[in-house]
């Protein structure tokens, strides 16, 4: 029996940082997959976000760089002003850092994530939205539920800073699993295997 692949895919905004750091740290050094985050930030801040996190996660934590193999057990943050995608290349995973135009007003934006890594066959997907405004990210998540396995989890209004993302997903009635921000990492555990 083929083992699928594996990719955990977050997009978040307003209050991601602290969400970032509480799901990141409780994440061990030999997760059997590569994080992929959009968080929305302008360009510079999303380096040092990745160094602090790096600095206290069992896990890597690095700024994405064009044309990187995505490794398992290392969380990759888009860099500001630059969208993320993942691409296959043969039978590698990388990292494709583009400047096209913004998304739903974002650059990087969480749609252009989720779109890419709908593409991804055959892989098992997590994806998780977390605190923010606006909705970036639920048509993203549609498509990744639509063309296959994909787990969605969103925040529960209680944790969030702004319920504006984590809303917009649920509403589109492809969330699986709705808990408050601790929670979070456990339930990627529970569907990574």
């Amino acid at each position: 029996m083929k083992i699928n692949k594996k990719i955990i895919c977050i997009g978040t905004s307003t209050g991601g940082p602290r969400a970032l750091q509480t799901v990141l740290t409780q994440l061990p050094e030999n997760l059997p997959a590569p994080i992929v985050i959009v968080q929305h930030m302008p360009p510079t801040f999303t380096k040092s976000l990745a160094n602090r996190l790096d600095a206290i996660c069992e896990i890597a934590v690095k700024e994405a760089e064009d044309g990187e193999e995505l490794q398992n057990g290392v969380a990759y943050i888009a860099p500001g002003g630059k969208h993320l995608k993942v691409v296959e290349a043969g039978l590698r995973l990388v990292a494709n850092i583009t400047e096209e135009p913004t998304v739903n007003g974002h650059r990087p934006s969480v749609d252009v994530l989720f779109h890419s890594a709908s593409l991804l066959d055959p892989y098992d997907k997590i994806a998780v939205i977390m605190t923010g405004m606006g909705a970036d990210g639920a048509a993203g998540l549609i498509e990744m539920k639509q063309r296959g396995e994909t787990h969605a989890i969103a925040e529960a209004e209680a944790s969030c800073i702004v319920f504006g993302m984590p809303r917009a997903a649920v509403n589109t009635g492809m969330v699986d699993t709705i808990v408050e921000l601790d929670q979070i990492a456990s339930h990627i555990l529970k569907y990574i295997g």
